[in-house]
């Protein structure tokens, strides 16, 4: 399957990685999924690269995904590099999604940010805790994490051509609001989950009464939750408690 790619003009992380797909994926011997174990995908087996198309052309819930991403890191796991390969590869669509938005604006940077969403997204899928729910959303989250801190640490590197021989408070890395979101989570002023609601209904493609009914609860019950946490973080902010990621003890959104 064809998928959109940013102009390159050398292979970086994310090319390499579709082009591997592509051999592991091509005829005689493409390599094959089960897709039996997982409610609501067809009741067949197919290659991996049919399994790409269908998750790309529709729209499944989270138990499905849940199931669906838990078999392929468990393949990824324990059955080698071609799985490995092959669980990345079914997620390249998205995370070159990912890297083209943490990229836009910081063109000299694409090919770092490629390299990272990959490995922020590959150590996720053999490192993270499979039994919670979300875990396409968190191995997702831990990719945009991992792409969003090369622009970061590119800007606390680089000093600006207008600087004052003076005195002055230093800027406050506020330009990035998962990094904002990470920060306030590992500091204790919100939980992880209110980052993630926060992450996919405001700068993600999820709708809050998509992850209401997924989680059983009502919209308003979400927002509510939402705007709270979103609170929190903007008081954190106004008092200069996320110009670090110093952990600290806080209040935690329900």
């Amino acid at each position: 399957m064809a998928m959109t790619t940013r102009m390159r003009s050398t292979d970086t992380a994310l090319t390499t990685a579709e082009a591997a797909f592509a051999l592991l994926t091509c005829e005689p011997a493409p390599l094959v999924f089960d897709a039996r174990p997982v409610p609501g995908l067809p009741d067949a087996t197919m290659p991996l690269g049919e399994l790409r198309t269908l998750l790309v052309c529709e729209r499944y819930d989270s138990d499905t995904t849940d199931v669906l991403w838990r078999h392929l890191a468990h393949h990824a796991r324990e059955k080698g590099p071609a799985w490995v390969v092959g669980a990345i590869g079914v997620a390249l669509p998205a995370l070159t999604r990912l890297a083209a938005k943490i990229s836009r604006g910081h063109a000299r940077h694409a090919d770092d940010v490629d390299s990272e969403v990959l490995a922020g997204f590959l150590q996720a899928l053999r490192r993270a805790d499979l039994t919670p729910p979300r875990l396409w959303l968190r191995l997702c989250w831990a990719a945009w994490r991992a792409g969003v801190a090369v622009i970061t640490a590119d800007d606390g590197e680089e000093l600006p051509l207008n600087l004052s021989t003076g005195s002055r408070s230093p800027r406050m890395p506020y330009g990035h609001p998962d990094l904002l979101l990470g920060r306030a989570a590992a500091a204790g002023l919100i939980t992880s989950e209110a980052a993630e609601l926060i992450s996919a209904t405001r700068f993600g493609d999820r709708l809050v009464e998509q992850l209401a009914a997924e989680h059983g609860v009502t919209a308003s019950v979400l927002r509510m939750r939402r705007r709270r946490a979103e609170r929190i973080v903007a008081a954190a902010v106004s008092r200069g408690d996320l110009s670090c990621a110093t952990r600290r003890g806080g209040r935690e959104a329900a």
